[in-house]
């Protein structure tokens, strides 16, 4: 990805990335460390795309991610682009956020991701009024632009620890104040709330987490569910492979019918 951006902080345009193909159905552009270094070109250019007279460059800037992500859906004739970004509310997520159609906030079960969804609600409402006013701004753009929907869809709760088939006490406290979070906060919605994630239509899944599993599986390379005796899987990690693939199976099910894709 960074290959791609990196003619925009001198004076050329994005080139075509690099993509990656892990399976036949899958394409894979991945990310950099470098990434960093292109943030600050875009929170300088989010300014000028409000103050300049011509914005086009500013705009090609702001929208790299998404005529990145268009151009390679073309050529894969991609149904759906999945965009996976840190936990932070800066320009480059921003940037990156744009470009989406609807946004599942993955949490884990903590202070911290309670009180990064307090934040992550209003900054999006902001990014979407932002982006709105940029775009109408430029009447006749030179070309495609994003909406910039950002529709929040859900919310996953991963990597709490389990007791039988129940969240542990310290991991239960934080995962039932999510529902309320989620629909103040992203949603606007006033109450009633559920007080638990598995009476909230908000919540798509609630992960537990692998541990052991984990590293298996990168070591394997392949996804946890994918995980067989071959590969060190057997007892109790056999079965909990298994189950993975069967939670992320309704998972990705569910994620289908929310985006509407079985209509698209």
């Amino acid at each position: 990805m960074y290959q791609s951006l990196e003619p925009l902080t001198q004076v050329g345009d994005l080139t075509e990335p690099k993509i990656r193909f892990p399976s036949d159905a899958l394409g894979l552009i991945p990310g950099d460390l470098a990434l960093s270094s292109f943030e600050d070109f875009l929170s300088n250019e989010w300014s000028r795309a409000l103050d300049e007279k011509n914005p086009y460059r500013a705009f090609r800037i702001l929208t790299a991610f998404w005529q990145i992500m268009q151009d390679c859906a073309r050529k894969m004739n991609a149904t759906i682009v999945l965009v996976d970004v840190g936990p932070n509310l800066g320009a480059l997520n921003r940037s990156v956020l744009i470009a989406t159609d609807f946004v599942i906030a993955p949490l884990n079960a903590d202070l911290f991701s309670a009180q990064g969804l307090r934040n992550l609600g209003p900054m999006l409402s902001d990014w979407r009024s932002g982006w709105s006013k940029r775009r109408d701004r430029w009447q006749s753009p030179d070309f495609a632009l994003p909406e910039g929907a950002m529709r929040p869809i859900g919310y996953i709760v991963q990597q709490y620890g389990v007791y039988g088939k129940k969240p542990v006490k310290a991991y239960e406290k934080w995962v039932n104040r999510m529902p309320e979070i989620y629909a103040r906060r992203l949603l606007e919605a006033d109450g009633p709330f559920s007080d638990a994630p598995s009476s909230d239509k908000n919540c798509l899944a609630t992960v537990k987490h692998y541990r052991s599993l984990v590293p298996m599986a990168q070591k394997a390379k392949k996804p946890v569910f994918l995980l067989t005796s071959a590969d060190g899987a057997i007892g109790a990690h056999g079965s909990a492979a298994y189950s993975a693939h069967k939670d992320f199976r309704i998972l990705s099910d569910l994620i289908r019918t929310r985006v509407n894709l079985d209509q698209a």
